[in-house]
């Protein structure tokens, strides 16, 4: 089936796309698609699919670590605090991806979450959680979709208290990542949460 689970080196069977690098391979097993909690750790998931809009994620993947030293691990409370003057560095910060835009919209977003209570962002983002009953497991890539029903509603919720570049694409991008839906296909050994 073209698009359907392929065999890793270890003989495991892997969504395509995890096979395409280590990187992806490692993240593929390890990370994507396991459920995430925690408002930094969100905020973190939210900025980096943010940057990744337009580019590969394997370039934003690269530069994690540059990206969590140029926004202070990416704590809400201590990037809200950031100045023009940090603006400045993060836009000569070559560790990172240099766009004005997503930079200034990171910035604005932790200053808007900063005023929020611990949890609230975590459970804004979970409540658009799907309900797993019903959701088939995709037999291959073109059965992910890019846009849910759900992902359009977390966007506009998102955009409603005031958060920035969210659209319902990088959404459902980070609904993926951080395990509100299982993706990975059916034949993949990551599916059941097990690499």
């Amino acid at each position: 089936m073209s698009g359907g689970a392929e065999a890793a080196p270890d003989g495991g069977l892997r969504c395509p796309w995890g096979l395409a690098t280590e990187d992806y391979l490692a993240y593929h097993d390890t990370e994507w698609g396991r459920p995430v909690h925690g408002d930094d750790a969100l905020f973190e998931r939210l900025c980096l699919e943010a940057f990744q809009s337009g580019l590969s994620w394997l370039t934003i993947l690269r530069r994690r670590e540059g990206f969590r030293s140029a926004f202070a691990g990416f704590k809400i409370a201590a990037v809200a605090e950031f100045t023009g003057a940090d603006e400045e560095r993060l836009l000569a910060d070559a560790g990172i991806i240099r766009n004005r835009a997503k930079i200034e919209a990171t910035l604005a977003n932790a200053k808007v979450l900063a005023g929020w209570r611990a949890g609230e962002l975590d459970g804004l983002i979970w409540s658009h959680a799907p309900d797993p009953v019903g959701r088939p497991a995709p037999r291959a890539l073109g059965d992910v979709p890019a846009v849910t029903p759900e992902s359009t509603a977390l966007a506009k919720d998102l955009k409603k208290h005031g958060l920035r570049f969210v659209g319902p694409t990088t959404a459902y991008a980070l609904m993926q990542a951080c395990g509100l839906v299982n993706d990975h296909l059916a034949d993949c050994v990551a599916r059941g949460g097990g690499a």
